[in-house]
């Protein structure tokens, strides 16, 4: 993943001694580990994160779910609740006219 942020020198020489002294493997597991802990501080973080990425089409609704450990009936009603409107894709009338005719063939 390409730098998508300056860290301050100290920190920069912070996190280059913890990796030296074996803390950490990498600044990506660094980074992962100081991410867990700012979403386990601010859980609200972590579903807003989810929700806009739900919104933006990043991931899928049982992806957002799961992301923030709720089911998808659970996380429909967190975006109920502030208001987000789900985006519900529809079959064209040829597709529902092709299922149709499936279930008709297995009813017979």
């Amino acid at each position: 993943m390409a730098e998508i942020f300056a860290l301050p020198a100290v920190v920069e020489k912070e996190i280059k001694v913890l990796i030296k002294h074996g803390y950490y493997s990498s600044i990506d597991e660094v980074a992962k580990d100081a991410f867990r802990t700012l979403f386990y501080v601010k859980p609200d973080l972590k579903s807003s994160a989810a929700i806009e990425l739900y919104k933006e089409r990043e991931i899928s609704l049982s992806k957002a779910a799961e992301m923030i450990g709720v089911s998808t009936i659970e996380f429909k009603d967190i975006l109920a609740n502030r208001g987000i409107k789900r985006a519900v894709e529809s079959r064209s009338r040829e597709e529902l006219r092709h299922g149709v005719e499936m279930v008709k063939k297995l009813r017979e």
